[in-house]
């Protein structure tokens, strides 16, 4: 049976909350496995993230079951993109406790732009539900979605572009993978509106 609906977002759980333990188990809880902890759940919260993120557009593009399958599970992806990324915030707090240097090098601007990413994610999770989503109308669920995924899709991009250019080239992919998802949707978009205009002037 293929893995769908809301067990995607319980192995999802499982699978990160094991590997992010395995981490601990073997860098240890001090600073190094914290640390190891961070950087991997800030790797798993993007993999989910670009997944959502490109669902539509990849659908748009390439007919085939991986992308129906996508689309379909988008919000359960979504939602397992919320669970990653709060391991990481749990990550961060507890960098906070064991690392001076990552203390000082915290910023204003660095808490208040995270920290508005996490406010949009869990309003996004919040009514990630039928019934949440019907609270708010379809209008409302549509500004916030849009808003808060380009949002991150922003915090994403402007964290991995310095650590590209002054730290590693390792850090290419990703911004290759976030430009590429926002190509695609505007391409998508680009794509579908010629033919609303069309369908428009044939019942004129």
């Amino acid at each position: 049976m293929t893995l769908s609906g809301w067990r995607i977002v319980g192995w999802a759980t499982v699978v990160l909350v094991a590997l992010f333990a395995a981490l601990l188990v073997l860098n240890g809880t001090g600073e190094e496995g914290v640390r190891s902890v961070v950087r991997h759940s800030a790797q798993t919260s993007f993999a989910l993230f670009i997944a959502a993120y490109s669902a539509s557009s990849l659908r748009a593009f390439w007919r085939n079951d991986l992308t129906e399958w996508l689309l379909a599970n988008r919000r359960y992806v979504g939602v397992s993109f919320a669970v990653s990324h709060t391991i990481h915030l749990l990550s961060l707090v507890a960098l906070y406790q064991v690392a001076e240097s990552f203390r000082t090098s915290l910023d204003a601007s660095t808490i208040v732009g995270g920290g508005l990413a996490y406010v949009f994610l869990y309003l996004m999770t919040a009514t990630s539900f039928d019934t949440t989503a019907a609270m708010i109308g379809r209008r409302a669920w549509k500004i916030l979605h849009t808003t808060g995924m380009h949002y991150i899709w922003f915090i994403f991009f402007i964290s991995y572009t310095p650590r590209m250019l002054i730290t590693s080239v390792v850090y290419a992919p990703f911004l290759i993978l976030l430009v590429t998802g926002l190509g695609l949707r505007i391409a998508a978009r680009v794509r579908v509106r010629p033919r609303v205009v069309d369908a428009t002037a044939l019942s004129s």
